[in-house]
């Protein structure tokens, strides 16, 4: 048998916590639950179950995943028995649907622990990093199943019902453990602390309380959220986030509340996502529009957002929108290298590092914009969905003409990472405020200036 792994390294981003135990944690409070309450299977995990028993090779595949996971890592950091089976897995997710992110707290230290935004991805870390989680979360009939499990999510995280973690008594997940009310004093100090902290040009404007950092009425119910999605997607103030340099199209903004992740210049058309490198390929990237030939040779600028953060893209440039469309894709594929098929072991924060290669085969919005500026003309916005962010929800449309800083869509549900592209003999000088860009970088505030072109 091989050498069993543990979960060591940290999460850039925070959807899923650094500390192994809380994760284990919760999954041991999952399968108490599961067991307790004996849901009937909802209707689209139904299908999807179905179709995997009718098909041999996609069960072969499901059956072979969970148990190549198992084998690396038999327990989890608690001492309990991991995830064995994809029925075992089935009966979790289908709980999954009638269930929030929590905000979680260490019992001992009474510091933040973290959340689980990404619940599913959390049962998955292990399975997807084999061969046959490769084969299984690359097919499309498996795709558009798990397409329409996260619709079915959705309904719930957006109802009232949802609201439930907003406002909950503290609960004990695990005897290290307790969940804590996102609107209570400890969680709403951690997402103050993350907005406070993340970097930009000039003056942090940044005040130091939840309610005066974003739209919300704390005398209402609930601070007026009407439900997760809507907490989840909540607005900055007026003054929070003001746009750097406005009138001056030279100045490319940073276009979400993210953290840079790398910028690779000379990008190629195509190229094998299997190889380590990870390199960027445009086609792909792209959805083989007719307009990815002219950025051949171009930039990718990419960063990854916070789970405790601002989920919403706005324009990195004034112009005008030429092309706006969701391009489906993949939702719990990594990259075939960061698995276990490495040799330097598998990703246990799957799919972190597999980022580059996400934004060719996962769900993304891809957006056109021919800035004003012809030293810039068009460029493209990527925003690039991981695990569960089934929605990449576009509020702009062609032919609209947006300055920079306004709105163009957001994230539902969950968090990701973005990229801007930018034409071959755009020379860009970037600047991450004294940090290097990468997995240990932290957030740049949105609209603020990221790049001047030179």
């Amino acid at each position: 048998m091989d050498e069993p792994q543990q979960l060591v390294k940290a999460r850039p981003g925070g959807w899923l916590p650094d500390d192994a135990t809380v994760i284990a944690g919760w999954i041991g409070r999952l399968k108490a639950m599961a067991r307790e309450r004996a849901l009937p299977i909802v209707a689209p995990i139904a299908d999807f179950r179905d179709m995997v028993y009718n098909d041999p090779g996609l069960y072969s595949q499901a059956d072979r995943m969970f148990a190549d996971a198992y084998a690396k890592a038999p327990t989890t950091p608690l001492g309990q028995p991991s995830l064995q089976s994809f029925e075992e897995f089935i009966d979790l997710l289908n709980l999954i649907m009638q269930m929030a992110p929590e905000a979680y707290q260490d019992v001992n230290t009474q510091q933040p622990a973290g959340l689980i935004g990404f619940p599913i991805n959390a049962l998955l870390d292990w399975p997807m990093a084999t061969e046959a989680g490769y084969n299984f979360f690359s097919n499309a009939l498996v795709n558009q199943q798990f397409k329409k499990i996260l619709a079915y999510w959705a309904q719930f995280l957006t109802s009232e019902a949802s609201r439930y973690v907003l406002t909950q008594a503290e609960t004990p997940i695990s005897p290290e453990t307790v969940a804590v009310p996102w609107l209570g004093a400890e969680a709403q100090k951690e997402m103050t602390g993350v907005a406070t902290h993340a970097l930009g040009y000039g003056p942090n404007p940044t005040p130091f309380a939840f309610d005066q950092i974003f739209n919300c009425n704390p005398g209402a119910p609930y601070y007026g959220f009407a439900s997760w999605d809507d907490f989840f997607t909540r607005t900055f103030r007026s003054g929070v986030r003001p746009v750097s340099f406005p009138q001056d199209d030279s100045v490319v903004i940073n276009a979400c509340e993210s953290a840079p992740l790398q910028v690779v210049s000379n990008v190629s058309a195509s190229n094998r996502f299997w190889m380590k490198g990870q390199p960027y390929s445009l086609e792909d990237m792209l959805a083989f529009d007719a307009l990815a030939p002219q950025f051949i040779g171009g930039t990718v600028y990419q960063a990854f957002l916070s789970a405790l953060s601002y989920h919403r893209w706005h324009s990195p440039v004034s112009g005008k929108i030429v092309k706006a469309y969701v391009s489906n894709g993949t939702y719990y594929l990594e990259n075939l290298h960061e698995g276990f098929a490495n040799p330097g072991g598998a990703d246990p924060s799957a799919p972190n590092d597999s980022q580059p290669f996400l934004t060719a085969v996962a769900t993304r919005g891809i957006i056109f914009i021919q800035a004003d500026n012809p030293a810039i003309g068009l460029m493209a916005v990527v925003p690039v969905g991981m695990a569960e962010v089934s929605s990449c929800d576009i509020t702009v449309k062609p032919g609209d003409h947006v300055n920079k800083g306004d709105q163009l869509g957001m994230f539902h549900f969950g968090g990701s990472t973005h990229c801007l592209v930018f034409r071959p003999g755009v020379n860009l000088k970037f600047n991450f405020y004294g940090q290097a860009p990468g997995l240990d970088a932290i957030n740049m505030r949105v609209n603020t200036a990221i790049a001047a072109v030179v």
